[in-house]
Formats: structure tokens, C-alpha cells, sequence
């Protein structure tokens, strides 16, 4: 797996295809690879595929104990980026993966083609409920130990012995404490948006996320019937599908964006986290700035 220098850190990431960036966020205790093997076989046939590893998981090494929250992914989100030469890009992410990216979004929104979110929600509850109960490791040594080899066995390689145990703790105080995006945050993203839940998660509430969507500029809906929380794991083919008819549908628009992006001006700006400035310097290239989804129509037929 291949590794780049971010904001301190060695991030290791997944990598496919060919054409525009697309960056998939994983959600909390998983991995890129993982979260996204269904949309990363098809999806690759259209886009460069960027599916990094959050710090603390997987290949990305980090100890939670010198910090983990919502705020720290999202300046990972962007300086991985940044290391990769990608001024614009797709943007998709999930649960965790999802909150970063709503921070990504609202922090530098003139660097996003479109914007999909699955499986979140700007309220507190009853995430935060869920991830305290759910992320417990001494209830998942005791009722779980599959789910215990399992984590194990993703985190143990890179992050050490027993280190999940540190990590998930870590994840639900985040959950518990990060501050929510307000209206003032959400009015700056002005990129096309794709916002899915399961009608079953118990995470995000359907009408928790239409409200999401009905606070964006250009917010659209995606419920998936008879599913919960991890919707491109549980119904693959149905958010493939819903997931290239956004691409479909906002083509012009990501191509338009791109090409603002990439004509000359200023350096691109982000908000930062912490307040004070950020600036991005334009490096490499934005990606292709011709149509993003021609093989939409092709690949329907594979």
C-alpha cells in the first residue's frame, strides 16, 4: 500500500483508476479497502480513486492518546490532498468519513467537484448514544470477540498491539464533543451534494438526514429501504446506481467547478480548524476537466 507525508503523518491510502480525483473517507474503525471495495471496483472506471486510511486506523499509524478528533481528519483530508497535487476533487465519505468531510466542505468549499455523504447527520444524538455503546472494547472482549479479532487484525499490523482498544474510546468521545456544523457552515457549501441513510440506521435518522439536505444549496436525498448504517457494504448495487445517477446529474457542474479552479488566481484558500489561515498553494494538476461520467453509459452494461 502506498504512503504520502500529511500533516505530519504517513497516510496510507488505496489507489485506482484513472481520471478526475475522487477521495473516499472510510468511516470510524474501519479502512479504506474495506468500506469502499464495491464502489472502488466500478468507480475506477471513470475516477482516480483516493481511499486513505484515517490516522489511528488501518495503515495510517497514530496514537490517539496525542490527540484524535474530527477537526484533526478534516486537515487531514485537505493536506492529503494537497500532497497529492489535487486542487479540485470528488468527495465522498462515510459516518466518521462523512463528518470529516462536512468540515472539508465547509473549510474550502471552491476545492470540491460534488460532495456525497453517507450515513450522517448534524445532530448530537443518537450518534453519539450509539458509538458510546457501540465502541466500548471491554463489552466487545466479552459479547463479541469476533469483532475483537477482527479489529485486531485490521489496526495491530501498523498501530500496535491492543491498539484498537485506545482507538474506539477515542472515536466515541469525539463523537460525544465535536462541534456540530450550524447553518453558517452549511451555506458555504456550494458544490452539488448527495446526502444517503439507510431507512434502518440506527446512527442517523431518514428525517435527520432529509434535514441535512434541506439545509444545503444544492442538496439531494438518497434512502436506501431495508437497510442500516453501512449502506455501500449492505446494498452495493442500489448506492452504485444512486451514486453514478448524482455523478450523471452534476457532470457539467463538476467540470465547470474544475475548470474555475484551474484558470489562473489566487492561491485556493481554507478555513482552518483552529482559526487564523490556511493557505493552499495551487500544486500539480486539478485532474481531467472534461466530462467526468462519459463512462456512465457504457459501464451501465457491463
Amino acid at each position: 500500500m502506498p504512503q504520502v507525508r500529511a500533516n505530519g503523518i504517513d497516510i496510507g491510502y488505496e489507489v485506482r483508476g484513472a481520471g478526475p480525483p475522487l477521495l473516499m473517507l472510510h468511516g470510524a474503525t474501519s479502512s479504506g479497502r474495506e468500506d469502499f471495495g464495491p464502489q472502488l471496483a466500478l468507480f475506477a472506471k471513470a475516477f482516480r480513486c483516493y481511499a486513505p486510511d484515517a490516522r489511528g486506523h488501518a495503515a495510517t499509524r497514530w496514537d490517539v492518546r496525542a490527540g484524535f478528533s474530527q477537526a484533526l481528519l478534516a486537515d487531514d483530508a485537505l493536506a492529503f490532498a494537497e500532497a497529492l497535487g489535487l486542487t479540485t476533487f470528488h468527495l465522498l465519505g462515510f459516518s466518521m468519513g462523512a463528518a470529516t468531510a462536512l468540515g472539508v466542505a465547509a473549510r474550502a468549499p471552491e476545492r470540491l467537484r460534488t460532495l456525497a455523504l453517507v450515513g450522517i447527520s448534524i445532530d448530537r444524538e443518537p450518534r453519539a448514544s450509539v458509538a458510546r455503546r457501540l465502541f466500548d472494547p471491554q463489552r466487545i472482549l466479552a459479547h463479541d470477540p469476533a469483532w475483537a479479532a477482527e479489529q485486531a487484525a485490521r489496526h495491530d499490523p501498523a498501530q500496535g498491539e491492543g491498539a484498537w482498544q485506545r482507538l474506539l474510546p477515542a472515536i466515541a468521545t469525539d463523537v460525544a464533543s465535536q462541534p456540530l456544523p450550524g447553518p453558517e457552515a452549511l451555506v458555504r457549501i456550494d458544490c452539488p451534494v448527495l446526502v444517503a441513510v439507510g431507512d434502518r440506521d440506527p446512527f442517523v435518522h431518514v428525517d435527520q438526514a432529509n434535514r441535512l439536505k434541506r439545509q444545503l444549496r444544492d442538496g439531494r436525498l438518497f434512502v436506501a429501504p431495508d437497510c442500516g448504517h453501512e449502506v455501500m457494504l449492505k446494498r452495493p448495487a442500489l448506492f452504485n446506481e444512486a451514486l453514478a445517477g448524482f455523478y450523471r446529474a452534476t457532470a457539467r457542474v463538476a467540470t465547470a467547478r474544475a475548470e474555475r479552479a484551474a484558470s489562473p488566481g489566487p492561491a485556493i484558500r481554507a478555513m482552518p480548524a483552529g482559526g487564523g489561515s490556511f493557505t493552499s498553494a495551487r500544486t500539480g494538476t486539478p485532474g481531467p476537466t472534461g466530462p467526468d461520467t462519459d463512462w456512465l453509459t457504457e459501464a451501465d452494461h457491463d
